[in-house]
């Protein structure tokens, strides 16, 4: 009998072993993936493409800006991306013939970073920062009549610039957003005849229409 019994728990306890083995096995099957600082939740990913206009006093006279921006969108709360913009400060059409019109046109662009708050509700904020550089070009415009002009360049110059903005997002669809926006343009300086170096120093109002996976 005695020997009966120690043979049972012998087999018991040999089972015992082989099924804690095999949970130790599965256990490390399971949690055989590379820990990380930021956990190993599964990040979405989207994309978008923008298009943007905004208004923006430069040398004293009313100009717009146009351009656009596309970016990569991780975790519905960050987007990184690139951006480029136009502007012209042109904006009187009434020419009279033989008049001649000074003018400021150029553009920029570069990497844009965008942190986005509350990306899920249906107002929220977005903070894009673009750093680039740009150039810029001082005209000279003949007007023989309203239709025909020429275009000379009297200056120009290259100049880096940094654009922090606060965009107030409304989503319209799952895939369009549309912004509304101010920003403040910092730039180095641009060395253009008879025009300050700072002269395309200053604040932007615009909106920006999106389109894509957020």
């Amino acid at each position: 009998m005695k020997k009966t019994i120690l043979t049972l728990v012998a087999v018991a306890m040999l089972a015992g072993v082989s099924v804690a083995q095999d949970t130790k096995k599965d256990s490390v099957k399971k949690d055989d993936g590379i820990k990380t600082i930021f956990g190993n939740k599964k990040i979405s990913h989207g994309g978008y493409g923008a298009f943007t206009i905004s208004y923006s006093p430069i040398d004293g006279k009313d100009a717009f800006i146009t351009g656009g921006r596309g970016a990569w969108v991780i975790g519905h709360s960050f987007a990184i991306g690139l951006g480029g913009y136009g502007f012209s400060n042109d904006l009187y059409l009434d020419h009279v013939s033989g008049s001649r019109e000074y003018n400021l046109c150029g553009g920029y662009g570069g990497l844009i970073l965008e942190p986005i708050v509350f990306p899920k509700f249906p107002v929220h904020l977005s903070f894009p920062v673009l750093l680039g550089a740009g150039g810029i070009a001082y005209t000279k415009s003949t007007y023989m009549d309203e239709f025909d002009y020429d275009v000379n360049i009297e200056d120009s110059d290259a100049f880096l610039v940094a654009e922090p903005c606060v965009e107030l997002e409304m989503n319209l669809l799952k895939f369009v957003r549309i912004a509304i926006g101010a920003s403040y343009r910092f730039t180095t300086d641009a060395h253009i005849m008879n025009k300050s170096s700072d002269v395309l120093n200053g604040f932007n109002a615009g909106l920006t229409l999106k389109f894509g996976k957020f």
